[in-house]
């Protein structure tokens, strides 16, 4: 019954109802001789709940853990009581309750991103029993089911093709960014979306056993991990009790047993400017960040910005925009580039397929119309085929031109090793005899992202490329970034061990991402960054700062904002809090209200 008052008490509605109440003490002085002091209600909503929590860890907390800064809080509450100063314990009492509020949207908020999570899953499955298709639950598939997917449904369970080939975007679960092609015997990953071809794919893991449920657990696992912010209070609270007792002791017996000189030293120790020095300064921080873009969540980040040694990033939509362009063109004798991009545009216009859609699209740019098509043919995972110019032409890959009988150069297969060892798509284009030429498509690195690791290094981090994309992909755009190590090839849960063996290492780590694949990594990490615009709710839910601008050369900015934290919390110590009261209250809000509008460079 007690915890149910204590959690009515501490709802946003009572809140808000204190907080008007001490807003009428303070503006209406006569209010004081009303028979139901409006204080005295944000006394008995906010300071109630601070009572119970100090009583509670004064009866199960052990050693010094039941001296908390609720007790200090609660000590200071009842002292101004006794003496009279009603508002300066609604103040205090207040400014707690207020703190836990945010604290308990902050889980909220993780849990909202765990739910979306979930939401990815698909609902349903196509299950082949005897040669008949039967729509079943998600949550009636087996191990070992055979399970029909059809273009554009998502895979409703890990597995591997037995009959079929297709192509996959898989961002979900590796974050790449070029679709995948699948044939038999490749695995698949629930919650993956089928592009182009039908498949029929034997459930490996289903339910919980499956790599999105598995992600999901670990967003949760992480997050229970993640220790919930200390306040500054916290932290001295068993030196300040202690020593507001004593003190209070010997005064009463100094002053002739004046029991209102004892009180009055409870009420000097009462910790405003204490309480307030943390969120008022983290406030200011929000207020100066958020200008540049800048979401941070809670003080426990800008805590954990200040530890890091290791800066961590996510390739695909994090230092690269994720988004495909035309990278390089290679023909041979037969047409010319502008040529090429005809022919090829002109055939890739009927295709869905990412890579076809990126060729259309730099053909528009480039003002190079389309010409007839005829016949056209989509062969799913492989390629396409279509009449123009009267003749047949295939665009595709390495084994789709092998499938038609049509021989690589030297020439040509040379310009295609050196394009995938720089993480490029290769579209073969070729007539019915022989290749006519390449098109290449490639990720391209965001602006700003060399000068921020550049200047993240000098900072004294290391920096760590983790991604799910192949080795080769990664380490070429390492090198363009001017990151120092790389860690490739990774599934969502690989990329957690990464961070894990790092902090194992004894290294505090900072992880930035965009997609849901990240989720679970920037929960583990110490620090989560989330890329706001390009980057998903999940992932910007799962993060404890987000980058509305996706513009990751403010992350340098941000160190710099916590050391003038961490040095505006050097000023607020404990012994300011004690003797300077309500003054040390208006200079906490005085120096955080300077740094709101201090210019900060990255």
């Amino acid at each position: 019954m007690a915890d149910i008052i204590i959690e009515y008490l501490s709802s946003i509605p009572m809140i808000v109802i204190a907080g008007v109440c001490l807003i009428i003490n303070f503006f209406v002085p006569s209010s004081n001789n009303w028979p139901l002091n409006p204080v005295s209600i944000t006394i008995f909503i906010c300071g109630l709940p601070i009572l119970y929590e100090a009583l509670e860890k004064i009866i199960h907390k052990h050693g010094l853990e039941k001296i908390s800064s609720s007790l200090l809080v609660s000590i200071a509450m009842i002292a101004s009581i006794i003496i009279g100063d009603m508002f300066a314990a609604g103040e205090v009492a207040f400014i707690m309750a207020l703190g836990e509020i945010l604290e308990d949207l902050t889980v909220e908020r993780a849990k909202k991103g765990i739910k979306n999570l979930m939401a990815l899953a698909p609902t349903q499955a196509r299950k082949i029993i005897g040669g008949d298709i039967k729509i079943v639950d998600a949550s009636e598939i087996k191990l070992n089911d055979v399970l029909r997917v059809l273009p554009g449904e998502k895979i409703p369970a890990d597995g591997i093709i037995i009959n079929g080939h297709t192509s996959i975007n898989q961002a979900i679960v590796t974050g790449e960014s070029l679709p995948v092609d699948k044939n038999v015997n490749d695995n698949v990953f629930c919650g993956t979306l089928n592009f182009s071809g039908a498949i029929e794919i034997k459930v490996t893991g289903a339910g919980d056993d499956s790599s999105l449920q598995k992600m999901i657990k670990m967003v949760e696992d992480a997050g229970s991990k993640q220790a919930k912010i200390q306040l500054v209070a916290d932290k001295w609270a068993s030196i300040l009790v202690p020593a507001a007792l004593l003190i209070a002791v010997a005064g009463y017996f100094a002053t002739g047993n004046n029991i209102i000189r004892a009180v009055t030293v409870l009420v000097v120790f009462c910790p405003c400017a204490l309480v307030l020095a943390t969120p008022t300064a983290i406030i200011a921080a929000i207020g100066q960040a958020s200008k540049k873009g800048v979401i941070i969540k809670s003080g426990e980040a800008l805590e954990n910005m200040n530890d890091v040694t290791v800066a961590a990033f996510d390739k695909t939509g994090t230092i690269s925009s994720g988004k495909l362009q035309v990278s390089d063109i290679f023909t041979t004798d037969i047409y010319n580039e502008e040529e090429l991009i005809k022919i090829a545009a002109s055939i890739e216009n009927y295709s869905e397929h990412p890579l076809a859609k990126a060729v259309v699209e730099f053909a528009k740019d480039k003002n190079i119309t389309h010409v007839s098509v005829n016949n056209f043919v989509m062969e799913a995972g492989q390629g396409v085929s279509a009449i123009v110019y009267g003749e047949k032409f295939y665009c595709g890959n390495d084994s789709f031109m092998a499938s038609k009988n049509i021989k690589l150069s030297d020439d040509v297969n040379n310009a295609l090793k050196k394009l995938r060892s720089q993480g490029k798509a290769s579209i073969i284009i070729s007539n019915s005899n022989e290749c006519a030429g390449i098109i290449a498509l490639s990720d391209v690195i965001r602006p700003g992202v060399k000068d921020c690791m550049n200047k993240l290094s000098n900072m004294g981090l290391k920096t760590v490329l983790i991604s799910g994309d192949n080795v080769e992909t990664a380490k070429y755009f390492a090198d363009m970034a001017g990151i120092d190590f790389v860690e490739a090839g990774l599934l969502p849960e690989g990329k957690v061990k990464a961070i894990q063996e790092f902090q194992m290492d004894g290294e505090k780590v900072f992880m930035t991402g965009d997609g849901v694949n990240d989720a679970p990594v920037l929960k583990m990490a110490d620090l989560g960054i989330a890329m706001g615009g390009a980057g998903s709710d999940i992932t910007a839910d799962a993060a404890d700062i987000v980058l509305m601008n996706d513009d990751v050369s403010k992350i340098p900015y941000l160190k710099k904002l916590v050391a003038i934290i961490l040095s505006l919390q050097g000023l607020l110590n404990p012994t300011t809090g004690a003797l300077v009261h309500n003054a040390g209250s208006f200079i906490v809000i005085f120096i955080a209200a300077m740094l709101y509008d201090k210019k900060i460079d990255a």
